[in-house]
């Protein structure tokens, strides 16, 4: 299993104008207690334009990830573009603005990640 492969396949699933949280994605990827290594795969590939990293914030909707990105407000900025709206706190609504994934969406990942072998 490659789990970095699995973390930036997921978060290329997280909708415009939604947020997940580093354990909803962990969860996804079926090792439901490594939040942290999420959030280490986010910080080592923030680079790639094709994975969404400022759409992960932590289980309150804090913006715990800002510090990672090349400009503090990078990720806050993001977010508000996509019509997330951030409070001066830097947290989110997740109950509103939150990816609700379905039992489908989780079927549907592990089916990928067994066709790929990640």
């Amino acid at each position: 299993m490659d789990f970095y492969k699995r973390v930036e396949y997921v978060c290329r699933q997280i909708p415009c104008g939604r947020a997940a949280t580093y354990g909803q994605i962990a969860l996804l990827c079926g090792m439901p207690t490594h939040s942290r290594q999420v959030g280490y795969a986010l910080n080592k590939r923030l680079s790639s334009p094709d994975i969404p990293a400022h759409r992960v914030v932590n289980h309150r909707g804090y913006l715990s990830g800002s510090a990672s990105f090349t400009f503090p407000h990078t990720q806050e900025s993001l977010l508000k573009k996509e019509g997330v709206p951030v409070t001066p706190e830097h947290t989110i609504d997740l109950k509103k603005y939150g990816w609700h994934h379905t039992l489908d969406d989780a079927v549907r990942f592990r089916a990928y990640f067994t066709t790929h072998n990640i």
